[in-house]
């Protein structure tokens, strides 16, 4: 029996110094891979002072009606997320695509992640553009930053498109996230192990080789990074924030929802409906496709964009 357990001790020993090993060398590999992948991010767009900080905006096309676009929560590469999409409107429309703090290219932030805060340097950065009359265009959470944004600056925003935008009245924005725990596996490089072995949410997407490289690179960087994380630990006060919050009634709104969305909310369509109810030019279009409804569907979000806007 005595020697039984002095076999198991040891046992476990050795998987405990084992599992040890392998944890220091994923730390270790970890450091060494986000030093190389510094040097291999292409840098795209301009970098803009807003707050000393520097904001990552590029601007494509030529048209003569601006529209800003506007990333979901954790959207890792807004500018080139949206690439599909941006391909669409370009030929129609001038492009601007915001990356706010701790988005993309851009620097990252100790400062609250408050709707008040996003939305004041998002308009900053515009501003330093002289940029001062654009449609707002974005996808989920920008949903409820949209809302904040075209109250603050109704005699700049022409327009607001929501691409399955949240709603103030969704629910499970109460939701308890294990933040400290999604830190933890960015710094010990468990993350980087995570997203090399998930699926790539890219496969089959009109995403070249390079494109989602520098996505899955500029991802390993900015994972729950200081922004993010504290943006989601705002997430819920923001929410609470707009929920009585109501476009204005005259702005034209548009909001594409995804037509199956039992994921999200079983009432997602009427949420949406109930937002342009009160609008004199108000619209819901469904659209088959999953959440980030601009990698599939982007085609028929620009096409059903021009006819609204002209009609």
């Amino acid at each position: 029996m005595k020697k039984f357990f002095r076999i198991l001790l040891k046992t476990i020993a050795v998987i405990g110094l084992t599992i040890v090993l392998l944890l220091a060398i994923v730390f270790i590999v970890n450091i060494i891979c986000n030093k190389i992948e510094q040097g291999k991010i292409e840098h795209y767009g301009q970098l803009i002072t807003v707050n000393e900080g520097k904001m990552n905006v590029t601007i494509q096309g030529k048209g003569a009606e601006t529209i800003v676009l506007l990333p979901g929560f954790g959207t890792a590469a807004p500018t080139l997320d949206f690439k599909p999409l941006i391909e669409e409107l370009t030929p129609h429309y001038r492009v601007v695509s915001i990356e706010p703090f701790g988005y993309g290219l851009s620097d990252d932030t100790d400062k609250e992640r408050s709707t008040d805060n996003i939305v004041s340097e998002i308009h900053e950065a515009l501003q330093a553009l002289k940029i001062d009359r654009y449609m707002l265009m974005g996808h989920s959470i920008a949903g409820i930053y949209g809302l904040d944004y075209v109250n603050k600056y109704p005699n700049e925003v022409t327009a607001f498109v929501g691409i399955d935008s949240s709603v103030p009245t969704q629910d499970g924005m109460d939701t308890k996230f294990p933040i400290k725990s999604l830190q933890l596996l960015k710094k010990t490089g468990i993350a980087r192990v995570l997203i090399k072995f998930s699926d790539d949410p890219y496969a089959g997407l009109p995403y070249d080789d390079d494109t989602k490289e520098q996505i899955r690179m500029i991802t390993n960087k900015n994972f729950y990074n200081t922004s993010t994380s504290n943006e989601l630990t705002n997430i819920e006060m923001n929410f609470i924030a707009a929920k009585n919050v109501t476009f204005p009634k005259d702005l034209p709104l548009l909001l594409f929802v995804q037509a199956k969305s039992e994921g999200i909310e079983k009432n997602w369509i009427p949420l949406h409906e109930e937002q342009v109810k009160n609008s004199v030019h108000g619209k819901v279009i469904t659209l088959d496709g999953d959440h980030y409804l601009h990698h599939t569907r982007s085609q028929e979000i620009v096409e059903n964009l021009k006819e609204f806007m002209d009609n």
